[in-house]
C-alpha cells in the first residue's frame, strides 16, 4: 500500500501526519518551495490569495488543530504571517518536512484498469500508487466576470491583490470593487481609507448581511449554536440575534438583502459597515457593461473609475484529472460521500474540499481520520447506493439554509459535519468488523 498526496497546504500536511501515525507509506508532492498553500504570502507557485493586510476571519479557538493547539498568547483573529508560521511549526513538530517533495507538481493522475493510480510529475517521472489524496485547494483558480464592453484601466482579481500599491498603485484612484464576500469587504475597506483611494464603489448582484467578528466583546464564531441543537431552532435564534444587533443593512447605505441572515456563506468584517456608514465607500448595483473610463450598472447609473478589483470567487479545479467524473459539473457541483469520496471510486479521497463555516483550516485534519481508517481496513464504506442516498441527505441538511448559487455547492456547518463524520467512522468500523466475522 502506497498513497500519493497532492499538495502540502493545511489539508495535505494534516493528512500526511495521519497516514504517518498509521504507518501508511505515502509521497506528498508540493509544487511550491514550502508548506502553507493559500496562507503562504507571496507563494512562488502563484496560488496564494493572501494580501499583505489579511487576517483570518475565524477565531483562534475555532481554527487551531486538534493535535497541535495554537499559542495561548495568540490574538483572536491572527494575521496570515502567524498562520503560516503555525503551519510550518506543525510540519516541523511532527517530522513531516522530509516526507514532502517540494518544487514538484503532479501533472496527471490517471486511474488504471486495475484500480491503482498512475501519477505523472512535472519532472517527467511516472509512479504507481494504490490510493490518491487530492489536497490542492479550491481558492486558487480565480473566476473573472465577462462583462460586455471595454475598460481602459487595470482590471484585476482579488487573487492578485497584494496591497493598495501592488500590483496597482491605488493612491488617488477611483476604484470599483466587485463582490461582497469576505475578500471584497476587506479590500474595499482598506482601499477606502481617505489616504488611499479618491473613492471606492462596491458593486454586487445582491445585498448581503455583513456580520461582525465580535458579539458582546467575544469572537462571534464562539457563540455559534451547538451541533446538538435542532438546526431550525439554532438558525431562528441566530437570525434573530443578528438582526437585533446589526439592524437593517439599508441603514448603512447597503442594498437590502433578498435573503435571511446565514442564508449565504457569512460575509464578515470589522470595518465595512463603518466605512459604508461614514460615506468612505458607496454600494452600487451589479455591473451591466464596461464603458471605457467607467462602468455602467444595471440601474443605468454610470460610475467613472480608474481600477476594477473583482472579488468574484474561484472555480474548483483539478488540472491533473482528465476524467470528467472526477471534476465539478457545469453547476460547480461535485457530490462526495462525507465530502471526501466519489461513490464507486474507493481509493480516491478529496481532502479539504468544502466551504466550512466557521473554519476550513482543520477540516482535513478531521477528514483524515476516515481516510486513514479506510486505508488500514478498520473502516468499511457503505454500498454505492447507500453512499449516494447519504450524499442527498447530507446536502439537504447542509445546503438547505442557503440560496442556490455556485458558491454554496460545497458548504458545510463544521461542527455538525464533524459530529456526523465521527458517527460515520464508528458505523464503518462496525461494517468492517461484521465483514471479518
Amino acid at each position: 500500500m502506497r498513497v500519493c498526496i497532492i499538495g502540502a497546504g493545511c489539508s495535505g500536511f494534516t493528512t500526511a501526519k495521519r497516514l504517518q501515525d498509521h504507518g501508511i507509506p505515502f509521497d506528498c508532492f508540493e509544487m511550491s518551495d514550502d508548506v502553507g498553500g493559500n496562507w503562504y504570502f507571496g507563494n512562488p507557485n502563484g496560488r496564494s490569495a493572501c494580501y499583505e493586510s489579511l487576517h483570518i476571519d475565524t477565531s483562534t479557538t475555532r481554527l487551531q488543530f486538534e493535535e497541535f493547539p495554537a499559542g495561548e498568547d495568540w490574538p483572536h483573529f491572527p494575521h496570515h504571517s502567524l498562520i503560516h508560521r503555525y503551519f510550518r511549526d506543525y510540519v516541523e513538530h511532527f517530522g513531516l518536512r522530509d516526507k514532502i517533495t517540494f518544487g514538484t507538481a503532479v501533472e496527471h493522475a490517471t486511474r488504471q484498469p486495475g484500480g491503482d493510480w498512475e501519477v505523472t510529475l512535472d519532472t517527467g517521472q511516472s509512479r504507481r500508487y494504490d490510493a490518491l489524496v487530492v489536497a490542492n485547494g479550491h481558492h486558487w483558480n480565480p473566476h473573472l466576470p465577462d462583462y460586455p464592453g471595454e475598460f481602459h484601466g487595470p482590471v484585476l482579481h482579488s487573487h492578485g491583490y497584494r496591497s493598495p500599491f501592488d500590483p496597482v498603485d491605488m493612491r488617488g484612484k477611483r476604484i470599483v470593487v466587485v463582490g461582497m464576500g469576505n475578500s471584497a469587504l476587506d479590500i474595499a475597506s482598506e482601499l477606502s481609507h481617505r489616504s488611499i483611494a479618491e473613492h471606492v464603489w462596491v458593486s454586487a448582484r445582491r445585498g448581503v448581511w455583513v456580520l461582525s467578528k465580535y458579539r458582546g466583546g467575544k469572537p462571534a464564531d464562539k457563540m455559534m449554536t451547538p451541533p446538538w441543537m435542532p438546526k431550525k431552532i439554532g438558525l431562528a435564534l441566530s437570525r434573530r440575534a443578528i438582526k437585533k444587533t446589526l439592524g437593517a443593512m439599508e441603514d448603512y447605505g447597503l442594498p437590502k438583502p433578498d435573503h435571511e441572515p446565514l442564508s449565504a456563506h457569512p460575509s464578515v468584517s470589522i470595518d465595512f459597515l463603518a466605512k459604508a456608514g461614514s460615506g468612505d465607500l458607496t454600494c452600487v448595483p451589479e455591473i451591466e457593461r464596461l464603458d471605457g473610463d467607467a462602468v455602467v450598472c444595471v440601474d443605468g447609473s454610470r460610475v467613472e473609475a480608474d481600477v476594477i478589483v473583482c472579488a468574484t470567487g474561484y472555480r474548483m479545479s483539478f488540472p491533473f484529472f482528465d476524467d470528467p467524473e472526477l471534476v465539478p459539473d457545469a453547476e460547480h457541483r461535485l457530490p462526495l460521500f462525507k465530502r471526501i469520496i466519489r461513490p464507486g471510486i474507493g481509493n480516491l479521497y478529496y481532502a479539504g474540499l468544502a466551504q466550512a463555516s466557521p473554519t476550513i483550516v482543520n477540516l482535513a485534519e478531521q477528514q483524515s481520520k476516515l481516510i486513514a481508517e479506510h486505508l488500514t481496513g478498520r473502516y468499511a464504506l457503505p454500498t454505492v447506493d447507500e453512499m449516494r442516498a447519504v450524499i442527498t441527505r447530507d446536502e439537504d441538511k447542509h445546503l438547505g439554509q442557503y440560496y442556490r448559487a455556485p458558491r454554496h455547492t460545497i458548504q458545510v456547518d463544521f461542527a455538525r459535519y464533524v459530529r456526523d463524520l465521527h458517527r460515520e467512522i464508528e458505523a464503518g468500523r462496525k461494517r468492517a468488523g461484521a465483514a471479518v466475522r
